[in-house]
């Protein structure tokens, strides 16, 4: 017959009240005295962190290969996920809202975030300014939430650079050029220079492929974005993102 040790639960690190194992308390190590299974918890009024760190999930592609379709069908499903919100000289487009869609500010403004170091990542774009404020994105990370970026390769390589243990990266391609071409041309509003324009940046964008930790080709939406998922899943259990797990609580 085995016999199984009592269970105690010790206020060594704080007051408990009575019951099993504590969901708002972190188990800081579990030991066995004499046949007592002891579970030591953190302090009452220590603040319990989050159990992991937030990703950092960023989805570049050419113009017309998806990557906002894909965005927001990530955000429909994953209620941990937020969209990082760009800051932009750009003006607002009908229906926009500052703050929600973009921070819209002027160039000034843009150059003090720059020079404040306030700016994750940015860049120039079709001869606007874009770019991606810190604070919020590392207020995320901290607590647990996980964040994506629609962005190109310029920020992609400065996000990594400053959020090396974050910063997963996903190109999403499209199935050939002349599918984006044909993507491209569909869209209502864009003359032939605007197309051949964006057209010469999808070329430049897409020779940048490589640099990412994944890619994906956008030629089924749905499998499409069950993939990118599956980046961010699996990028959540990570080991060093595992900020909330203490070794010691395994050790009987």
């Amino acid at each position: 017959m085995i016999r199984m040790p009592r269970v105690f639960h010790s206020a060594a690190f704080g007051r408990l009240g009575v019951g099993g194992l504590k969901p708002n308390l972190r188990l800081r190590r579990t030991i066995q005295r004499r046949g007592t299974l002891v579970y030591m918890y953190e302090g009452a009024n220590e603040p319990a962190g989050a159990a992991r760190r937030g990703v950092c999930l960023v989805i570049a592609a050419p113009s017309g290969a998806g990557k906002s379709t894909i965005t927001r069908a990530l955000l429909a499903c994953e209620p941990m996920l937020s969209l990082s919100v760009s800051a932009t000289t750009r003006a607002p487009r009908p229906g926009e809202h500052d703050g929600v869609h973009y921070h819209f500010v002027d160039q000034v403004r843009f150059e003090s975030m720059v020079a404040d170091g306030a700016l994750l990542e940015w860049a120039q774009v079709f001869g606007r300014a874009y770019g991606t404020p810190r604070a919020p994105v590392e207020a995320a990370l901290r607590d647990g939430r996980d964040v994506v970026f629609d962005i190109d390769w310029q920020g992609w390589r400065q996000v990594r650079a400053a959020l090396p243990e974050d910063a997963v990266g996903v190109f999403v391609l499209p199935p050939s050029l002349a599918t984006l071409q044909a993507r491209l041309v569909s869209r209502a509003g864009d003359d032939a220079a605007e197309i051949a324009r964006r057209m010469q940046a999808a070329r430049d964008e897409i020779s940048h492929w490589a640099e990412f930790d994944h890619v994906v080709v956008n030629d089924d939406l749905g499998r499409c974005v069950a993939e990118v998922r599956a980046v961010l899943h699996a990028a959540r259990t990570a080991t060093r993102r595992q900020v909330g797990l203490r070794k010691e609580a395994f050790l009987l």
